[in-house]
């Protein structure tokens, strides 16, 4: 049995290439809408996050033998328990990621995380769209809200929590863009100029990210950039294809 931890559309992907290959898998996901695609695929979900203690309390309970963390290259503190679990229970643990992407522009700025970003951002000012989701909203509210000569458009999933902690952080209805990607280019850049944006914050999330659409976009228009590296993370079985995966999969007949 597999546990495979799941948090973007390719890590979906993955999931049905492996349990199309005869591996049995649980899935786990945060919400309720990202387990939806899977019980229509007959895969078995478990929904809600895991701390270190569930996942070795899982891995027990499920005779789990190998876990895949497909989870989002931002989801540091997922990884770390996810590791930290297979290495507790003694069982393999393999890590698919999206490969990074570098973009040649004058008008992008790297940032560790995100507090750097907000910092970087109240010195730009101006009309900053936000693109880094809700988890971490109150980072840039805080510092960005009150500044002069400043508006802070957020753009992030159509949830009610979502819209509760932008009502509860101050950020008016006017500024909340409620959609869910991916996005093209050219909504993206109907998007910037709508709203007239002169500064993008978002995060190195990769192509399937739709990274690559939201940077071009911005790009074209002239727009600042500031990009939030991902954490680095020792993770030493690391994948970054489908592949790949499968092959370390069949290579060590897990």
């Amino acid at each position: 049995m597999i546990l495979f931890f799941a948090g973007t559309s390719d890590a979906r992907e993955l999931a049905f290439q492996v349990r199309n290959a005869g591996y049995d898998l649980i899935v786990t996901v945060v919400t309720e809408s990202a387990a939806f695609e899977y019980r229509e695929a007959g895969i078995v979900v478990q929904v809600g996050r895991m701390d270190h203690d569930s996942i070795i309390n899982f891995i027990k309970k499920n005779g789990v033998q190998t876990v895949i963390d497909a989870s989002h290259p931002f989801a540091e503190e997922a990884s770390k328990n996810a590791m930290e679990a297979a290495k507790t229970a003694n069982i393999p643990y393999i890590r698919y990621e999206r490969r990074t992407q570098q973009f040649e522009y004058e008008k992008i700025h790297y940032v560790n995380n995100y507090e750097e970003a907000s910092d970087l951002a109240a010195q730009k000012r101006g009309n900053i769209m936000l693109t880094t989701g809700s988890k971490t909203l109150q980072v840039f509210t805080d510092k960005l809200l009150q500044l002069p000569d400043t508006r802070l458009i957020a753009r992030m999933l159509p949830r009610k929590d979502n819209m509760e902690k932008c009502e509860q952080l101050g950020l008016p209805q006017k500024n909340i863009i409620a959609i869910q990607g991916p996005f093209t280019k050219m909504l993206n850049q109907a998007l910037y100029e709508n709203y007239e944006i002169t500064l993008v914050v978002t995060k190195e999330s990769g192509k399937a990210g739709s990274v690559d659409e939201k940077i071009t976009a911005a790009m074209e228009l002239g727009i600042e950039i500031i990009m939030i590296l991902r954490p680095t993370l020792d993770y030493q079985t690391v994948f970054s294809t489908f592949e790949d995966v499968l092959a370390h999969l069949n290579k060590n007949e897990i």
